[in-house]
């Protein structure tokens, strides 16, 4: 029986948008265990949903016997790579180095560091610190056009503007990389996001032009919401890994309320799903999209890729009891908090609590406290999902959840939080 290339699941997945010699490639991986990278630059202390396409990726061939090497670039995120919006801030080395620290811990999660396709983590800081100018001129600069440089998509865009010849000289920094990779460890494959690819390619040209050697790159699609905006963004900013900046309730919200025209292409590409459980659920998708059967599979398993199964729980816990389904008490007071926050609300000072109709109205869940007090008459609302049949009610301290919250309802899917600020004592 022959066995199955790993190129086949990659592009069934949809994460070939572009590579160098497809069949030398499909060659290369069918013939023995691969040495490949993927690099991550420490723009920020925490990686993305678009990160998460490469470290999944990066999984999927070590499952398939390739070895792994995961570049978080000290040196390269001193730089940053030049993008439409303009120069990037140039972060100090203290801050860059604990960002590698905290990328590191989230990359090696998802890898194996034991046995014959042991996984290994690389920092560019390492060869590149020492390499003087001239040395580096030299070596990698006398490889690399200016003309071709110039004609690069975001270097052509950013021309008028202007760009820096810092991150103008990026893509030298990144092909050093991989011929460092390709001379040390026998690296001869590097892959990344399309946005990536004129950095891919210039990497295993310099390998030719320098050495003489063959090596292979391809790129994975950029994902794209159904009107073709970026993914990754919540209300919130990025569609962050880290717990202290996106937390796991809001990362389960965002994959449940993904497009149907979307779930197909998220699940293959963030799942280990089988291909019949996807095409299952694919097909759910299409003929009960009510269901959503598919956002919620989809939500489960990539929440519990990142953050572990007992927070997919948790988040779920939460979203019902929310909704009337479940017990508040028994939530998480991070959890809770987390979620009465994306769902927006308001904050109140310490002190006297205000009556229902004013918390309704400045929850946003009504507009006046007449249509509050109709609500209340029409048994529409609730208070930590009891039925509020008195409009005069005024909640105390005792009626706070998790120490300092109101769960506000209105009707079966409108909710909101209150939050009351703790007491500043003073000592005397």
């Amino acid at each position: 029986m022959t066995t199955p290339n790993v190129l086949d699941e990659l592009e069934w997945r949809g994460l070939i948008a572009h590579s160098t010699d497809r069949d030398a490639l499909r060659a290369a991986l069918g013939e023995g265990s691969v040495r490949f990278y993927v690099g991550f630059d420490p723009t920020a202390p925490s990686l993305h949903m678009g990160h998460l396409v490469q470290v999944l990726t990066a999984k999927r061939l070590q499952d398939a016997g390739h070895r792994p090497y995961a570049l978080v670039g000290g040196a390269t995120g001193m730089i940053g790579d030049p993008r439409d919006s303009g120069e990037r801030t140039l972060n100090s080395l203290d801050t860059v180095k604990d960002w590698v620290g905290r990328v590191r811990g989230q990359i090696e999660p998802f890898l194996s560091f034991e046995g014959p396709h042991a996984a290994t983590m690389v920092d560019n800081y390492d060869w590149t610190a020492s390499m003087s100018v001239i040395d580096f001129l030299r070596d990698i600069g006398k490889h690399f056009p200016v003309n071709r440089m110039l004609a690069r998509d975001v270097v052509a865009r950013r021309l008028e503007a202007g760009i820096s010849f810092t991150e103008f000289s990026y893509v030298l920094l990144q092909s050093l990389d991989f011929l460092t990779l390709f001379r040390e460890h026998g690296i001869t494959l590097q892959f990344g996001g399309s946005d990536q690819w004129g950095n891919l390619t210039a990497g295993a040209e310099l390998i030719r032009r320098s050495d003489g050697g063959h090596a292979h790159a391809f790129a994975t699609p950029l994902l794209t919401k159904a009107d073709g905006t970026k993914y990754g963004k919540t209300e919130g900013g990025a569609l962050w890994l880290d717990p202290d900046m996106l937390s796991p309730y809001a990362f389960h919200q965002f994959w449940l309320n993904v497009e149907d025209e979307k779930v197909s292409e998220l699940l293959r590409v963030f799942t280990f799903l089988s291909r019949e459980e996807i095409e299952d659920l694919e097909q759910q998708t299409v003929e009960k999209p009510f269901l959503r059967a598919g956002q919620k599979r989809l939500a489960d398993e990539v929440t519990a890729l990142v953050h572990g199964t007992h927070e997919v729980e948790q988040a779920k816990a939460a979203a019902a009891a929310l909704f009337g389904g479940g017990d508040l008490a028994s939530i998480k007071p991070d959890t809770l908090a987390s979620a009465l926050r994306e769902a927006g609300g308001t904050t109140l000072p310490p002190g006297e609590l205000p009556g229902i109709l004013d918390l309704l109205v400045a929850a946003g869940l009504a507009k006046s406290k007449g249509e509050a007090r109709r609500t209340v008459s029409e048994g529409g609302a609730y208070l930590n999902n009891v039925r509020v049949e008195d409009p005069e009610l005024q909640p105390t301290e005792a009626d706070l959840v998790a120490g300092s919250w109101l769960v506000l309802r209105r009707g079966k899917k409108r909710f909101a939080g209150v939050e009351v600020a703790p007491r500043v004592t003073t000592g005397l």
